[in-house]
């Protein structure tokens, strides 16, 4: 299986995880010309434009460089502008580890 195919595994995971803890999952795979958002949801009147990362054998959540997370930006900014979104957001990482499933809310670099 190659990354991208492990990648799609893991954002179903976390899709199908989302969606049991009363997430609508809005959007999924929303490129531009900056990046990608895995997944869009919302819960509780707030936007949530999740990063999805996985991993057996590392920390997975180390792969959220400064300069991805500023790809993640220019890319909601552009979702929620082509969408006019006027709603709380926040950028949120999930990890998908040895089949353990962890929310890292309302991520940023210093």
């Amino acid at each position: 299986m190659n990354s991208r195919e492990i990648g799609n595994l893991a954002e179903d995971k976390v899709t199908k995880f989302l969606e049991q803890n009363q997430y609508k999952i809005v959007d999924r795979n929303f490129y531009s010309r900056f990046g990608e958002i895995d997944i869009i949801a919302f819960k509780d009147n707030v936007f949530h434009f999740v990063e999805v990362k996985s991993g057996n054998t590392f920390e997975p959540i180390y792969n959220i460089t400064p300069k991805k997370l500023q790809k993640i930006i220019k890319t909601m900014n552009l979702y929620l502008k082509k969408h006019k979104i006027n709603s709380a957001y926040q950028i949120d990482a999930v990890i998908v580890k040895n089949n353990n499933i962890e929310i890292i809310k309302n991520i940023s670099m210093f």
